[in-house]
């Protein structure tokens, strides 16, 4: 943290969304040990913290998206929230997107990845090499809704790892599956999309499918037979 954010009180925060937090846990915790070795000063209000209402949002409840807004903003407000910093493709896009729609939002907010393909580029992150094959499935609220698509992309090439895509990929992905309520309210329909998705990743030869998602994550590998499905942060080594 600068000093004219010491000094104006400005803190960054990092926001792990509700399924790294309760769920993959493990993929949370990487991108903290990422974020420190970066040297980004944040912090966390995990006792406080409420949901983005992304879910809410998407199923149709207006009112209660928008509590949610207005509680979020009294928390962010009180802790002098100037940024925010989250490894979920929908509290990303539901922060720079809907929430921005209130004339009270002030606040920057950064996927993850876009957190670390900067440091890269600025030469700031060492990290280790691993000559494999893999193909990137980009999910809908970061690659079709929010245009972040090279930035993950560009950390897997700094790995050292071959890329290659899909039949469709970037903002014509298709979707795992899982997201909008789908795994939930219609699990069969949701499991043939997942292994669709599969069998195109199959399909490129490659070793591994990446994603920065924990949700496309868990659906795919959910589906997947044969082929390792990992987050981002899990073929992430520190140098």
């Amino acid at each position: 943290m600068g000093l004219f954010d010491s000094l104006f009180g400005g803190n960054t925060l990092y926001y792990p969304g509700c399924l790294a937090k309760f769920v993959s846990k493990d993929v949370s915790e990487k991108y903290e040990k990422i974020l420190r070795k970066i040297g980004i000063d944040f912090i966390k209000l995990e006792d406080l913290e409420l949901c983005c209402g992304s879910p809410v949002l998407n199923a149709g409840y207006k009112k209660d998206f928008n509590d949610l807004v207005e509680k979020n903003l009294k928390i962010f407000k009180e802790h002098s929230i100037k940024k925010i910093i989250t490894p979920c493709p929908a509290c990303y896009k539901t922060f720079s997107q809907d929430y921005s729609k209130t004339d009270k939002w002030n606040i920057k907010v950064e996927h993850i990845t876009q957190t670390i393909s900067k440091t890269i580029d600025k030469g700031k992150l060492k990290l280790k090499k691993k000559d494999i094959k893999v193909t990137f499935h980009d999910p809908c609220h970061l690659g079709r809704h929010c245009n972040i698509i090279d930035e993950p992309r560009n950390i897997l090439k700094f790995m050292g790892m071959n890329v290659v895509e899909m039949r469709n990929n970037k903002e014509d992905s298709l979707c795992c599956g899982a997201g909008g309520g789908m795994k939930t309210n219609h699990p069969d329909v949701a499991n043939v999309a997942a292994k669709n998705r599969i069998k195109q990743a199959e399909d490129t030869g490659a070793d591994e499918v990446v994603t920065s998602c924990s949700l496309c994550k868990l659906h795919l590998a959910e589906n997947s037979k044969k082929m390792k499905v990992f987050e981002l942060s899990e073929v992430i080594e520190l140098d």
